[in-house]
């Protein structure tokens, strides 16, 4: 019977996993991996790829929702984000990897209607078959890309939190990604360029 303790202990963890939507995502990207290119429907039902913007030198890719609180209380920053950068050249991305059966408040509809009640001025990407997140190891709403160009490629250059208070912006003592910025744009590796990314686990497709 002891033998058997281990086996059910993990059978009953596998069950809970797939009965509320978890799923562990796959390694996924490092930092200095080349990141694939990806094509996925934007809210305004047009398709988007990385490569659509020429005069990007990379990208903030946020990988989030409308339904998780941590997604909520990183919205506004996540607003100011792309203000701040994407005149300097680089935009957000946001992707929203959840599954609509298992989080019915992310739909394609529930996201249109969210960044246009929010004025978002980035993409707002679904993706629908969660490959994507798969493909860059994203776990939680909000995890954070950062992509420089080299060339024709982009590469992960930080992934992690945007900084150290989830609850309160106010106060936030490290700011993770801006300073991680603030080295990427002088030309030099970010000093910190992986934190853990603090938010709700993305909510996998159900086997």
């Amino acid at each position: 019977m002891k033998k058997l303790l281990p086996f059910l202990a993990a059978c009953l963890v596998l069950a809970l996993s797939s009965f509320i939507g978890l799923r562990p995502a796959a390694e996924g990207y490092q930092v200095g991996d080349k990141a694939a290119d990806f094509k996925l429907k934007n809210v305004d039902g047009k398709l988007m790829s990385l490569a659509d913007n020429k005069a990007a030198k990379g990208y903030i890719v946020v990988f989030t929702c409308n339904t998780c609180p941590y997604a909520k209380a990183y919205e506004q920053r996540i607003i100011d984000l792309n203000t701040k950068y994407a005149a300097k050249g680089y935009p957000v991305v946001a992707i929203n990897p959840n599954d609509p059966a298992v989080a019915p408040g992310d739909s394609f509809a529930d996201m249109q209607k969210r960044a246009k009640d929010k004025k978002y001025a980035f993409p707002y990407l679904q993706d629908e078959t969660q490959q994507v997140a798969r493909q860059y190891g994203a776990t939680r709403t909000p995890h954070l890309y950062v992509l420089t160009r080299q060339g024709n490629d982009f590469v992960v250059s930080y992934i992690g939190a945007i900084d150290d208070n989830s609850e309160d912006a106010k106060l936030v003592k490290t700011r993770y990604l801006e300073n991680a910025m603030t080295d990427i744009m002088a030309g030099k590796p970010a000093s910190v360029n992986s934190t853990k990314a603090i938010g709700c686990t993305i909510k996998w497709k159900r086997a």
